[in-house]
């Protein structure tokens, strides 16, 4: 911040000086100091304060060892205004220069005395200290009561004792009056700038500011040819006249899944998400290191490349490392994935069209076996467990036929249920002719003489019919000579069919289920289905001159661009 000093400005004006009555009217008028304002426009000579025992006031006469002391200091300061200081450096210099103790004339006075004493007016260190201790130094020269009136009371008393120093001097003959010094506290001298010696210094520093622009284009341009066009020359002399010629074969395709089935289970089937995982697993294999090994064992890939005619950057040594080798890989095989269409899109550049073209097929038949390896055990593990669930239902079913069977052999009865029907049958039959044959008798025993022959053999019918019958319901209940009886026959042949009729259900229902389970593992099938095939093309594709050296020379622009701005972040903060 720019503190202006606060000091009283004094205009004396030229008058005329009391002079004795004796004193004739051609002796000559004291003259009087000058206003800033009132100084000629050419260097004036250095008037600086004699003793009083010259004689003859503040003048020295021409010669003198004075003279020759306001000559050099003259000197100094043209000297001084040649240097271009600017108005804020000058008044900074003044201030020093009382601050100090000096006594200067002017301001360009202020910067020769600091000079002579050994001190650098426009040091940072000085400036510094001087703003610090601006308001220290006001408050010690400036008493407390001194207000505006006492500036006035202090002007007019300098007034007085100039007046009274006239009257009571006595002028010499011939010579001129004394003129009093400047007071400290007056500001430098003022001055004009529409003299020759102003228009030459707008001149010099015009000047000076095209040259610094002249030098600092030519800079400029010198630091873009070295670091941004002369690299990018190099770049297109490459591209152009050095680098192999390549040939890329491009194709497409996309990894697909059988048709889902109707149901819940479909929802996404026809989607680019149900195989986006494969996709991925897919792009991933074919540029890892064990496609590229694959590749290399069976088709050559680094004998290919590996041509002594190809450049040396592009050209893989027959010693290189694996790591070298898959650097080289990634930078000839490019695989992208578009996840909005599922679409795989691989990139196969070589040497020659017909070894592009048989790279590019080999690691279609790469990605086709990947495909069949993700889902093949998936699919197995779905139908490993179904196939089980239905063998061990299919032999419980069997196993319970086969006990029916043994069960019917054994007892020599096919069908429980029908012997049981044959044997009620015959019993209903025999209870009605018992029935009929105790009418009978009850008929021939109503007469006072029946006949005993036919009464007799009534009864005797009548009792075969009861011993029939309870023979054939024993045989029903009562064990025989298998020691089952028909009812225990009966029973486990029903238990053993019911078991049969279990058996048959779970079988039919684990059926069921290896069905589902066959249905979603075919569902489960991945396919790798080639839109685009390789096609070798007839003209090389890379390298492209016109692309890549754009691409260096950006690259270039950009790298220079960075450095340059953190130079000038990291110097202005260093100067600050």
């Amino acid at each position: 911040m720019t503190m202006k000093p606060k000091a009283p400005k004094f205009r004396i004006r030229r008058s005329s000086r009391t002079m004795p009555e004796a004193e004739t009217p051609t002796s000559k008028p004291a003259p009087t100091s000058r206003t800033p304002s009132e100084e000629p426009q050419q260097d004036a000579p250095l008037v600086l304060g004699g003793t009083e025992d010259d004689g003859f006031g503040d003048r020295a006469f021409p010669g003198s060892s004075k003279a020759v002391t306001d000559a050099k200091a003259e000197t100094t300061i043209a000297e001084i205004r040649r240097e271009g200081l600017t108005g804020r450096q000058l008044r900074m210099a003044r201030r020093l220069a009382q601050k100090q103790g000096l006594n200067p004339s002017s301001d360009f006075d202020a910067v020769r005395l600091l000079r002579e004493q050994g001190i650098d007016p426009f040091d940072r260190a000085n400036m510094i200290e001087l703003v610090h201790n601006k308001e220290g130094a006001k408050a010690e020269d400036a008493p407390a009561g001194d207000k505006p009136t006492g500036r006035v009371t202090s002007k007019g008393a300098a007034i007085a004792a100039a007046a009274a120093k006239s009257e009571n001097a006595k002028p010499k003959a011939g010579l001129p009056q004394t003129v009093e010094q400047t007071p400290k506290n007056l500001p430098g001298q003022h001055v004009p700038q529409s003299g020759p010696l102003g228009l030459h210094e707008v001149e010099r520093i015009q000047r000076d500011i095209v040259r610094r622009r002249r030098r600092n284009l030519l800079l400029l341009a010198a630091r873009l040819c070295a670091f941004v066009f002369l690299p990018t020359l190099a770049c297109c002399y490459y591209f152009a006249f050095v680098a192999t010629q390549s040939y890329a074969t491009n194709s497409e395709f996309i990894v697909q899944q059988a048709e889902a089935t109707a149901g819940a289970g479909g929802l996404l089937g026809g989607t680019a998400m149900a195989t986006s995982q494969d996709s991925i697993l897919v792009q991933d294999y074919l540029t890892s290191r064990g496609a590229m090994q694959r590749l290399d064992s069976e088709f050559g890939y680094r004998a290919h490349f590996s041509d002594p005619s190809i450049d040396s950057i592009q050209r893989v040594p027959p010693d290189a490392s694996n790591e070298d080798l898959f650097k080289h890989y990634q930078n000839h095989v490019t695989v992208g994935y578009d996840p909005t269409e599922g679409v795989l899109r691989m990139e196969v550049s070589a040497l020659t069209p017909e070894m592009s073209r048989t790279f590019s097929e080999a690691l279609i038949g790469y990605a086709e076996e990947r495909v069949d390896q993700i889902t093949e055990r998936k699919r197995t593990d779905q139908m490993r467990g179904a196939n089980e669930t239905f063998k061990e239902a299919e032999a419980k079913m069997v196993a319970a036929q086969g006990k029916v069977l043994e069960l019917q052999e054994q007892m020599g009865i096919l069908d429980p249920q029908s012997e049981t029907t044959g044997l009620m049958t015959q019993i209903n039959t025999f209870e009605t002719q018992l029935v009929e044959k105790r009418l009978q008798l009850s008929q021939l025993l109503d007469n006072s003489q029946p006949n005993q022959a036919r009464v007799q053999g009534v009864e005797g019918d009548i009792e075969r019919l009861t011993q029939i019958i309870a023979d054939l319901r024993a045989q029903m209940t009562t064990a025989g000579d298998n020691d089952l009886s028909l009812a225990s026959i009966t029973a486990q042949l029903r238990i053993a069919e019911v078991d049969l009729e279990t058996r048959t259900m779970v079988m039919q229902e684990s059926l069921q289920q290896l069905e589902a389970a066959r249905i979603e593992a075919n569902r489960q099938v991945r396919f790798l289905s080639v839109g685009v095939e390789p096609v070798p093309p007839d003209e090389p594709t890379y390298p492209k001159v016109f692309e890549n050296t754009l691409i260096a020379f950006f690259i270039f622009g950009a790298i220079y661009l960075l450095v340059s701005v953190t130079v000038a972040i990291l110097r202005e903060q260093v100067s600050s």
